[in-house]
Formats: structure tokens, C-alpha cells, sequence
């Protein structure tokens, strides 16, 4: 009787033991499904924390870019703040330089007006004691330069520059040969003569038809005739090359004797 009942028993432990590993491999699969969905999970959240990440890095690299950028304009107007001081610095130096001298300029217009006045006067005054050629054309040339003086449009520094203009003029007339032509009272009536000015050496007349030849006398003040044939071909030789028409050469003609002063 007792052997019969050991199968029995062997065979129900079989099954227990079947059983339990079947429900155990069961609970595994189901616990192992769960475990890989909150895998899957937990791989999903950190990428959309690693893109988070990503985009916050993103936006900072920008700002920084941003904030380099705007460093560089500081700078560059800082530099451009400290040239703009120092134009103003020197532009103020300039103001007061230029005020310095405008003030040097009401003082000198004051002193330069009386000595134009002068010069004016002067040159007046020599014209009319000087060898008496262009007479018409230089007289004009001074009552240009006195109406020059009352005219409140033009500048202290034109009308200085006009009364030294004028000056050369005159030197230059001692420098140069010229000749123009003119009338003269000859023989009681006008005649039109050919004029030869020799620097402010001499001055010589000629008629058109070279009958008649003279010089000017500058210790009478009056026209002196010459009549040699030697004194009319030097003076129709210096009229023709005063125009010229022929080349310079020397010239042999009287000449006033120099004043004696004492």
C-alpha cells in the first residue's frame, strides 16, 4: 500500500512545480513589458530635455554674439566720442584765435584806411610831377582808387590790394619801353603824334609824318623840339621797337640832364 502512493505523490509535486514556474515566467514577461515602456519613457523625456537644453544653448551663443557685438560698438564710440572732444577742444582753441585776431584786424582796418588815404595822395602827387606820358589813363586810374576808398561794399583788404596794384603799375612804367599814340599842340593846333616812353628816362614825341620830333624837358616842363635827322631816326627806330618790329638795339637819343639837389 505504501508504494502505490509515492507516485502519487511525485506526480502532484511535478505539477505544483510546473505550475509555479509557468505563472512565474508569466509575472517576468509582464514586468518586463513595464519596465521596457518606462525605459522608453524616460528616453523621450530626456530628449525633450536634452532639446530644452539645445535650444536654451542655442539662444545663449546668440545673446553672447549679441552682447561682443555691442562691445565692439562701445568701443568703437568711445574712440569716436574721444576724437569728437578733442575737434571740439581745438575747434574752441581756434574760436578764440580767430577772435584774437579779428580784434587785430578792427585795429589794424583802422590804422591801414588813413595810410591808403596817404598813398592815394601820394600817387596823385606823382603822376602829376612825373614825365607826362598816359596822363589820361593814370589820372583815372587815382579817381578809380578815391571812389574805391568810399565804397562800403568792398573790403579793407581789396582796396589795400588795389592801391598796391597801383603802385606797381608805376614801377613797372620804369622797367619798359612803350609806344602809343596821341595828340599834341604843335603850331598853335592838335596834331596826332606816335609817343616813345624809354622806362621814366626819357619821353619822345614824333608826327605821323615824322616832319616833327621832340623831347620832354622835364626841368621846364615843356616839349623840346629836336631837329637833327640823327634824333628823328633813333626815335623812329626806338617806335619800332617798342612795337616790335624790329629787334632790340641800342638807342642813341638825348636824354634830360639829371636835377641837382641839394
Amino acid at each position: 500500500m505504501l508504494s502505490r502512493r509515492k507516485p502519487f505523490k511525485s506526480l502532484l509535486v511535478s505539477a505544483t512545480l510546473a505550475m509555479t514556474a509557468g505563472a512565474i515566467t508569466l509575472v517576468s514577461a509582464a514586468d518586463l513589458d513595464n519596465v521596457i515602456r518606462k525605459g522608453d519613457e524616460r528616453i523621450r523625456v530626456a530628449q525633450a530635455s536634452q532639446d530644452r537644453i539645445d535650444d536654451v544653448v542655442e539662444a545663449t551663443r546668440g545673446l553672447e554674439n549679441q552682447y561682443r557685438t555691442v562691445l565692439k560698438e562701445i568701443d568703437g564710440l568711445e574712440v569716436y566720442t574721444d576724437l569728437l572732444a578733442s575737434q571740439v577742444e581745438a575747434q574752441g582753441t581756434e574760436i578764440e584765435d580767430l577772435g584774437a585776431s579779428i580784434d587785430q584786424v578792427t585795429v589794424m582796418e583802422r590804422q591801414i584806411t588813413p595810410l591808403m588815404i596817404r598813398m592815394i595822395e601820394g600817387l596823385e602827387q606823382f603822376v602829376a610831377l612825373d614825365v607826362p606820358f598816359l596822363l589820361e589813363e593814370r589820372r583815372e586810374r587815382v579817381a578809380g582808387l578815391e571812389e574805391l576808398m568810399a565804397r562800403a561794399d568792398v573790403t579793407v583788404a581789396e582796396k589795400f590790394r588795389r592801391v598796391t596794384e597801383a603802385y606797381q603799375i608805376e614801377i613797372d612804367y620804369g622797367r619798359t619801353m612803350l609806344a602809343y599814340k596821341g595828340t599834341l599842340e604843335l603850331d598853335g593846333g592838335l596834331r596826332e603824334v606816335n609817343f616813345l616812353r624809354v622806362g621814366r628816362v626819357g619821353l619822345y614825341y614824333q608826327s605821323v609824318d615824322a616832319e616833327r620830333t621832340g623831347v620832354w624837358n622835364k626841368s621846364t616842363g615843356e616839349w623840346q623840339a629836336l631837329d637833327s635827322s640823327e634824333a628823328r631816326n633813333q626815335v623812329r627806330l626806338g617806335l619800332r621797337m617798342a612795337n616790335k618790329q624790329v629787334a632790340p638795339d641800342l638807342l642813341l637819343l638825348p636824354v634830360p640832364a639829371p636835377e641837382v639837389t641839394s
